[in-house]
């Protein structure tokens, strides 16, 4: 007869090998049905990226700001370090004065007068002595009040340099970080660009170009309706008052030709021309070539002239329209609608309607 041997029990290593084998089989299973999540669409990617535009504007705005303050604080410290200089010129003058009076008086001695008086061969000539050293004791009080009032000043300006030079490092670093903010934002907006098919980049610049030349198309119209409009107020004789909204002074015409000159320039953070711009940089630079200063930030030119309200129907060629809540962009109205800006990284100098973004203020420099 054949012998029938029972089977060995499976060992307890080996059932532990088995079950993981089985628990990573099922797992890779659940992976292998599981769907990746779909890439982005075209246009989704254009969203993220003028979402992360934005946003680095919003930061380039703070960055400008920084660099003012930074420029500033600078300006202030070199004048103060000017000043202690001078101070400690004053001092220095006011202790060698001192230190000549105490050398003199060392020379002569300082025997008390009247033992002075009764030693001396000369009394007239002493007495004329005894007075020029009481001018002396007096000249000495007031210098020791002047030392004191002069190193005052001086550990007051000391102090007050001190916390200057505190205030540009910390104005520094908040430079520096904002301009990291900014570039990894952008870097983010290249990333999810580059997810994209060089097509579908191409129709999305090719979109751009259309909007920004349709808006040029709309402002030449406007430029040349009212060319027109003024010729044909002019070969008219009449005493009916003119119904058009005024025409801009000089200096905000002169900006507006400004700006336009600078149409197609390329958008750059923090760049005020005079090759490129972010949005703030080209109106401080329109406004400079027609001799007014305004300052450097958006948020800084919400103030900068009169407030006219958001109602578009009320500003003339010239005037800044500031957008958003916290003032973060601002362009140029040019007339009909229309305003001229520097839109975002990636962008170029061009036109759009001037309602295209929510109005904050427009502002009458």
């Amino acid at each position: 007869m054949a012998s029938h041997r029972r089977p060995k029990p499976a060992s307890r290593a080996r059932v532990s090998i088995l079950t993981a084998t089985a628990a990573a089989a099922v797992a890779l299973s659940a992976q292998g049905g599981a769907h990746a999540d779909p890439a982005p669409t075209k246009d989704q990617v254009k969203q993220q990226v003028d979402q992360l535009n934005e946003e680095a504007e919003i930061k380039t705005e703070a960055l400008n700001a920084s660099v003012e303050k930074q420029q500033d604080l600078q300006k202030q410290v070199g004048q103060l370090q000017d000043q202690l200089a001078r101070q400690q010129g004053q001092v220095t003058t006011v202790q060698e004065s001192l230190a000549g009076i105490a050398a003199e008086q060392y020379r002569t001695g300082s025997m008390p007068q009247t033992m002075q008086l009764m030693l001396s061969s000369t009394p007239d000539a002493f007495l004329g002595q005894a007075g020029a050293l009481n001018v002396v004791g007096s000249t000495q009080a007031d210098l020791l009040k002047s030392f004191k009032d002069e190193q005052s000043k001086l550990d007051a300006q000391r102090k007050e340099a001190e916390s200057k030079l505190a205030e540009l490092d910390t104005t520094t670093k908040a430079l520096q970080a904002d301009k990291a903010d900014v570039q990894a934002k952008l870097a983010k907006a290249q990333e999810l660009l580059n997810t994209l098919t060089q097509q579908e980049r191409e129709q999305i610049a090719a979109a751009e170009a259309k909007a920004a030349a349709d808006a040029k198309a709309k402002a030449d119209a406007a430029a040349s309706a009212a060319s027109a409009a003024s010729q044909d107020r002019a070969s008219r004789s009449t005493d009916r008052p003119a119904l058009d909204a005024p025409a801009p002074s000089n200096f905000s015409g002169n900006a507006v030709g400004a700006a336009v000159s600078k149409l197609g320039s390329w958008y750059a953070y923090g760049a005020a021309g005079p090759s490129s711009f972010d949005c703030s940089g080209l109106m401080q630079w329109a406004y400079k070539q027609a001799g007014v200063s305004i300052p450097r930030t958006s948020q800084a030119q919400a103030g900068a002239g009169t407030s006219l309200g958001t109602d578009i129907a009320n500003a003339r060629p010239g005037d800044l329209i500031i957008y958003y809540g916290d003032q973060h962009h601002v362009g140029m109205y040019v007339g009909n609608g229309q305003m001229i800006h520097a839109p975002h990284t990636g962008a170029q100098v061009r036109y759009e309607s001037a309602t295209a973004m929510p109005i904050n203020r427009i502002v009458r420099i």
